[in-house]
């Protein structure tokens, strides 16, 4: 059964859309840690049983997924309860895979990005430079095509089938 955003009331005015979207204290939280756990979780076997390499930095960069999947989380969070405020089930689903997927890709590349940035920070010209510019532009351009090439394939095939879960999961919650 769905609702309309009009069914929706506080005493005598309607809730919005907006404040409909701030989430639950507890899901924001422990879903945070748990898509956090499971993103590095999904990293690990993906080293491990798929025997992709994850080079010598395998524990940072576990980090860097588990880090990257709870802070997509926060982000997503909200996103997807305005996206989704008394839709039907088929459109939270939707708002689910999309923003909690594309979420948790874009935090973890841009993560990995920054941490790319760090270390490449001590062969970089004076801050705020011309040249420090461009070096921030194609050092975070390399480390993104980096990624996407040999950082997305720690994502399957675990964590999408998790990422399905979860969203068939959350939308069932909605209703």
């Amino acid at each position: 059964m769905t609702t309309s955003a009009a069914t929706f009331s506080r005493g005598s005015r309607p809730v919005s859309r907006f404040s409909a979207s701030r989430p639950p204290a507890t899901l924001w939280f422990f879903g945070a840690i748990a898509w956090g756990l499971a993103m590095a979780g999904c990293f690990t076997l993906s080293v491990h049983l798929l025997g992709r390499s994850g080079g010598s930095h395998q524990p940072l960069l576990a980090f860097i997924y588990g880090a990257g999947g709870a802070l997509a989380w926060l982000t997503a969070l909200p996103i997807i309860r305005v996206a989704a405020f008394g839709r039907q089930s088929e459109t939270v689903l939707a708002a689910w895979f999309l923003f909690l997927g594309m979420g948790t890709i874009a935090v973890t590349a841009g993560l990995f990005a920054l941490q790319y940035r760090i270390f490449y920070a001590q062969w970089h010209a004076p801050f705020l430079s011309r040249v420090w510019f461009l070096q921030q532009i194609f050092t975070s351009a390399s480390a993104l095509y980096q990624f996407a090439v040999l950082g997305l394939r720690h994502f399957l095939p675990f964590a999408f089938l998790l990422l399905f879960v979860v969203s068939l999961a959350m939308s069932r919650r909605n209703r």
